[in-house]
């Protein structure tokens, strides 16, 4: 970590964890959690973006010192990074164009002329191929790619994390989206670091001051519940 500046690496194409305004900036839940982290710390936050699948050698080789982008902790990341969480559960959801996709059950998903979307290397991708191996999965580099996918009528459904499926709902209502049932999966998502005692212990004791004294619920409720500051995004 360089001295007086916390390096956080985000996709900026995850609202509402992490995503770029109108002017630019990084804004969220994991941009608060990460601006609140920098300021305990007494440093400068900056944030480097690059796509989703990037993101944990970017950690292993230094180009940042923590992960904050909707990441959930899995025992296979787990044996790379080290993660303090969980700050957030989510859970998959699956979006789509039509309320009769919506409703359609996994076999009818499950079919070879069943197109579906997610982010490459995430958890929606490995729950497409395990959920729906008959499906053609069609992975994105980002959210923003996925929508259009979806949007163009290139694929059927796109499989994301359900408060991202929620908020595309609200902020395209003149789209025809639709959710397929409620949260599908268990997502506890975590902060990655690289392995340091003294850094994972002070990680640990600050997100439980956080949610100790309700500020981590009044973020929550900010970015996943209130939808007002869909008006900063371009």
């Amino acid at each position: 970590m360089k001295k007086g500046e916390l390096v956080v690496g985000t996709t900026g194409t995850q609202p509402p964890l992490s995503v770029t305004a109108k002017d630019g900036q990084i804004i969220g839940l994991d941009a608060d959690i990460a601006k609140l982290i920098s300021a305990g710390m007494g440093v400068k936050v900056r944030f480097v973006k690059m796509f989703f699948s990037e993101l944990i050698t970017a950690l292993e080789t230094g180009q940042v010192d923590m992960i904050v982008s909707g990441m959930t902790m899995t025992p296979e990341r787990n044996s790379k990074v080290a993660f303090i969480g969980p700050y957030y559960v989510s859970g998959k959801g699956v979006l789509t164009k039509g309320k009769a996709v919506a409703a359609m059950d996994k076999e009818g998903l499950d079919s070879p002329s069943f197109k579906i979307t997610a982010l490459k290397n995430s958890t929606s991708q490995a729950f497409v191929e395990m959920v729906t191996p008959k499906a053609k999965l069609v992975p994105a580099a980002s959210y923003d790619e996925a929508l259009d996918l979806l949007f163009q009528d290139k694929i059927d459904a796109l499989v994301a994390d359900y408060p991202f499926c929620l908020f595309c709902m609200a902020r395209y209502s003149d789209k025809g989206l639709a959710v397929r049932g409620g949260r599908m999966t268990f997502e506890p998502l975590g902060i990655g670091i690289r392995e340091d005692a003294l850094w994972i212990n002070w990680l640990e004791n600050f997100v439980k001051i956080l949610a100790g004294t309700g500020d981590l619920t009044k973020l929550q409720d900010r970015w996943l519940t209130e939808t007002s500051w869909i008006k900063e995004l371009p």
